[in-house]
């Protein structure tokens, strides 16, 4: 807007950004992309990647792929789901293209992961196997967990 300071302008975008985050978090089983995205807060595809990266370190696809995955960790860890439906369960419309994000983050293939997390938290409340099993990717990694070069 004219006139507008560009701490005001950049409170505005924060609030839009904001906003699409909260979209990818409410919606990230259905068939989201930037460019709709960015026509719900009226900003080009490019203006809104590069804005949200600013804001959240990272763009929104990976936001909301960081998202389905931690859902589909927690189908998973329910073990009455076979990987393909929760493949599709959580938005997803490649189950290689889910297999490779999955593992990227997770550190394991989904199967694996499916196999193991009924052995490691039997009786585990759901509410605490989402914060312990959460998908933590290299630059959120604690400072002591990396190794010294």
């Amino acid at each position: 807007m004219p006139g507008e300071s560009v701490s005001a302008q950049r409170l505005r975008d924060l609030a839009l950004l904001r906003r699409v985050k909260d979209r990818i978090d409410r919606e990230y089983a259905q068939p989201l992309n930037v460019e709709a995205l960015a026509r719900g807060v009226n900003m080009s595809a490019g203006h809104l990647s590069r804005q949200f990266k600013s804001a959240y370190g990272e763009s929104p696809y990976t936001y909301l792929m960081t998202r389905r995955i931690e859902r589909a960790m927690a189908l998973l860890r329910r073990g009455d789901m076979s990987v393909t439906e929760v493949c599709f369960e959580v938005g997803c419309a490649s189950l290689g293209t889910f297999s490779t994000r999955f593992t990227e983050l997770v550190g394991v293939p989904p199967s694996v992961y499916r196999r193991d997390a009924a052995e490691v938290a039997p009786g585990i409340p759901s509410c605490v196997a989402k914060q312990v099993t959460r998908p933590i990717r290299n630059r959120e990694a604690p400072v002591s967990a990396l190794p010294l070069a």
